[in-house]
């Protein structure tokens, strides 16, 4: 009997200096959906996750709150897990760098590459961005500053052992060059070759002791402790040592990577591992950024979002979907609120939905709930899972989940076409219901590595009970047996923003304040503070095509700043005439909400008074765009 085929998937191991945000969930989401696809190819998988927990922004860190770093990591790292847990990633080990197996075995490695003669003591001289955890040349500077973190970095003069990074330079430009060490995709790996050309430098590879105490001792110099990446990098091999499975799963099949350390994983990391001997990666991926409103998402800037409070508000599934939906793989993307509510509404309540409910419905109808035996296939044969199995091996996760949308589009084409409510032929509607019964089941096999509770809940809603034993292999035409459906409702509820937002805001003020809001609680300076209240001119107004109580208006806010478009309630108070260039107070930095299927981006001031509502607006000498403070 020949042994599985294996697959080992890593995630980056994450920063312990602050919670998880959206970008962290976005790449371990994608690690998870690889995982689950080729364990449905019936291949063993392996798929790791965890935090990098050494170095000087740590420790500085957790200085500053007046803990132990110990304790604070401990913190992050439960932080982490509980996200992951939430977001129902299927990771077979969660690997912590302060973990004393992984420690151990870093320390052998460095001895091992020390009596190589690999590592050697020498002076280095460099600007360092501690938010980084690495040396930056000043080409790198924008303004003297990073450009990731936005500080200036430090010069950086001190004795350190170095790691002959350099030796190693023409052996890797030939692996990348040649595709042994596959980076993907192509315009990462096109850069990683023109930063090599360039010419690699030896690199220092530990810190004194005396100014970084939380690190892991070099084993060969007690006065100074491992630099943070040496540490980190080794976790996807002690990963599998700590679980007695190197030997079956190294080297890693993928491993997925951000864009801001692409240079250092295309680097170091392959340098290290060939000083040591070891097999390299066959793939590393590199997706792209996120931003929020066009600007980087950083934790160092601040603008990050909480997958948990998107999660618990919008819903495990439709946030997996989104992610995978929205952004195609390798390529940046923005996260919009506003754009998740809509493929929830259109794609996974209408179009995922609607075919469930309209198929049970009908089979409760019409053969009070036993489902069809047999059909003739007209249907099912349209799923083309090979095309989507090629999107998946060229980890265009987005593709393949647009390929595995058209034929859930398809089903619902075919029920529109065949008017099964329409029927009174028996045999026949036995066979158009029996169709769309399998190719649920199709889609929801499909479906799992994306939206795993999503297919538990579609299978159960047919009757399946073994459905967690269904692989690829079960997508055979007429190979299960049904009996009856099962508990049936609505898959996904229909968002209303506006309520939704209400709900999301005050369930928010509540964990702030951690109290019931009324109308006569007061609300914090600090919170006031955050409202960013400016003059506009309303430049043009037209009726909601929706709504006959609401208007769109085109909002100026001067010199420098985009136009807003606002929704508004005015319809009925105000003519539109009398709208145009008056000039208004707007809230500017809300979130993005959808009324009626048009998207509002901010807020104006009004009052109401004896059931009349009144515009606030400025004295005429204030300009457009003026801040009220």
């Amino acid at each position: 009997m020949s042994a599985k085929k294996t697959f080992y998937v890593t995630t980056p191991i994450y920063y312990a200096n602050a919670e998880p945000h959206i970008g962290s969930a976005y790449t371990t989401i994608a690690a998870d959906i690889l995982a689950r696809w080729y364990r449905l190819q019936g291949e063993e998988v392996f798929l790791l996750t965890g935090t990098d927990e050494h170095g000087q922004h740590i420790q500085e860190i957790a200085e500053k709150k007046e803990m132990p770093p110990q304790k604070f990591v401990d913190e992050i790292a439960k932080k982490f897990e509980e996200t992951f847990k939430l977001l129902n990633i299927s990771n077979n080990y969660f690997i912590r760098t302060t973990n004393p197996n992984h420690e151990n075995e870093v320390k052998k490695v460095l001895q091992e590459l020390y009596k190589k003669k690999f590592i050697y003591k020498g002076f280095y001289e460099a600007y360092y961005c501690v938010g980084c955890e690495q040396y930056i040349t000043k080409k790198d500077l924008v303004d003297g500053k990073c450009p990731l973190h936005q500080q200036e970095p430090t010069l950086m003069k001190e004795e350190s052992y170095m790691f002959r990074l350099s030796a190693f330079q023409d052996k890797l430009l030939n692996l990348i060059k040649s595709g042994k060490y596959c980076i993907l995709p192509v315009k990462k790996r096109k850069e990683v070759i023109s930063f090599l050309e360039k010419g690699l430098q030896d690199i220092p590879i530990s810190r004194k002791k005396s100014k970084v105490s939380w690190g892991i001792e070099l084993p060969f110099d007690k006065e100074f402790t491992t630099f943070v990446w040496i540490d980190a990098f080794y976790n996807y091999a002690t990963g599998l040592i700590i679980n007695k499975k190197f030997n079956k799963f190294w080297p890693p099949t993928v491993q997925l990577m951000a864009n801001d350390i692409l240079r250092v994983h295309a680097t170091i990391w392959p340098a290290l591992l060939l000083a040591l001997g070891y097999t390299l990666p066959k793939t590393l991926f590199i997706h792209g950024y996120f931003t929020v409103n066009g600007q980087k998402m950083s934790k160092s800037l601040g603008n990050v979002i909480d997958p948990v409070y998107i999660a618990k508000n919008y819903g495990v599934d439709s946030l997996r979907y989104f992610l995978m939906r929205e952004i195609p793989f390798g390529e940046d993307g923005d996260f919009s609120e506003v754009k998740l509510v809509e493929r929830h509404n259109q794609e996974l309540a209408n179009d995922l939905g609607n075919l469930l409910r309209r198929t049970t419905v009908l089979i409760e109808k019409n053969f009070e709930g036993k489902i069809p035996s047999k059909g003739t296939d007209d249907l099912c044969k349209k799923l083309d899972l090979k095309k989507i199995n090629e999107h998946m091996e060229k980890l265009e996760l987005h593709n393949a989940l647009n390929e595995l949308w058209k034929f859930v589009k398809e089903c619902n084409k075919y029920v529109n076409d065949k008017e099964p409510w329409n029927v009174k032929d028996k045999k026949k509607l036995s066979n158009i219901l029996y169709n769309l019964t399998e190719s649920l089941r199709f889609i929801a096999i499909v479906l799992q590595p994306f939206m795993p509770a999503t297919s538990e809940e579609i299978a159960q809603q047919l009757g399946i009970k073994d459905f967690e034993k269904q692989t690829f292999k079960d997508l055979k035409y007429g190979k299960y047996k049904y009996s009856s459906i099962g508990k049936t409702k609505v898959l996904f509820e229909k968002i209303d923003v506006v309520q939704k937002k209400a709900k999301m805001e005050e369930e928010k003020m509540k964990q702030e304040h951690g109290k019931e809001i009324h109308q006569e609680d007061k609300i914090p300076f600090a919170e006031f503070q955050k409202i960013d209240l400016r003059v506009g001119k309303i430049t043009k107004v037209q009726p909601h095509p929706e709504a006959d109580k609401l208007y769109i208006l085109l909002v100026d806010l001067g010199e420098g700043e985009h136009d807003i478009q606002l929704v508004a309630g005015l319809r009925g108070h105000y003519k539109e005439e009398e709208l145009i260039n008056k000039e208004i107070v707007v809230v500017r930095n809300l979130q993005p909400a959808v009324l009626r299927g048009v998207e509002s981006q901010g807020m104006l001031l009004a009052a109401e008074f004896k059931g009349k509502v009144v515009l606030i607006s400025p004295e005429k000498l204030i300009e457009t765009g003026a801040k009220i403070r």
